[in-house]
């Protein structure tokens, strides 16, 4: 992890994506609680998913600036993946949704995320989604 206070709030993919429509619902949350002074931070796996694009220089450059934490996928996140795939019924496809939740639950953190159905399997399990 990059050094620094540690994440209070996780962006998924879809919220990053979308928080970077200036006009979006996302990008008016993402500066509220940048304003706020939240800690936000991004998974190496949901950054890598947002790498894959389509993104131009503008965007890519503009969530560098704004996302400066990223969270590897260590033992702890690894373990509390696995935890969450059989915790909630070892769903085929499924996995990738449970490394971000881990990440996430694993620092503590809420995670922001446009896909709430995709997530919400995982709150009885500890993971807070953000506001």
């Amino acid at each position: 992890m990059t050094k620094g206070t540690a994440p209070d709030i996780h962006l998924d993919t879809s919220f990053l994506i979308r928080a970077l429509v200036a006009s979006s619902a996302e990008s008016e949350t993402l500066r509220k609680w940048l304003r706020a002074r939240h800690a936000v931070a991004i998974c190496t796996l949901a950054w890598g998913e947002f790498l894959c694009g389509p993104l131009d220089d503008r965007v890519g450059g503009l969530a560098r600036r704004v996302v400066r934490t990223h969270i590897p996928l260590g033992i702890d996140e690894a373990t509390e993946a696995a935890r969450l795939f059989n915790a909630t019924g070892r769903r085929r496809g499924s996995f990738q949704d449970c490394i971000v939740a881990a990440t996430a639950v694993t620092s503590g953190a809420s995670l922001a995320t446009t896909d709430r159905a995709d997530f919400e399997r995982f709150v009885p399990q500890g993971l807070q989604l953000a506001e």
